[in-house]
């Protein structure tokens, strides 16, 4: 199963600490080693991005960043995992890193599935 996996964090004011990066590239060579990192990199600010929304009569709207959110999503992690549980225990690792190099950092992680094929096939569980 994938798991996509989106950071959030108000902007922080100062850069990430040099241990904190190192500590991030070993993660994610562990990940990548054990078969369950399948890509990550860090997301543009907002005022990089757009916003396209459809409203239900059809009218699709685009607005220029940035967004009003006092957090962004400032990175991304896909994962293949077995479970949700293995999927969570690597995004556990990651945000207790920013907590123990980075002091007062706050974010939160978004662990998401991501449908795959046995998802719609006849036995799938509806919501899985």
């Amino acid at each position: 199963m994938r798991y996509l996996v989106v950071l959030e964090a108000t902007q922080p004011p100062t850069p990430p600490p040099a241990e904190l990066m190192a500590g991030i590239m070993a993660l994610g060579e562990e990940a990548t080693r054990a078969g369950a990192m399948v890509d990550n990199a860090g997301l543009a600010p907002s005022a990089a991005g757009a916003l396209v929304a459809l409203t239900g009569d059809g009218d699709l709207r685009v607005t220029d960043g940035p967004f009003a959110e006092s957090k962004e999503m400032i990175s991304y992690a896909l994962y293949e995992t077995a479970t949700k549980a293995e999927a969570v225990e690597w995004t556990s690792r990651f945000m207790r890193l920013h907590h123990q190099l980075w002091p007062g950092w706050e974010g939160e992680a978004r662990v998401l599935k991501v449908f795959g094929p046995e998802d719609f096939g006849p036995d799938a569980a509806p919501g899985a």
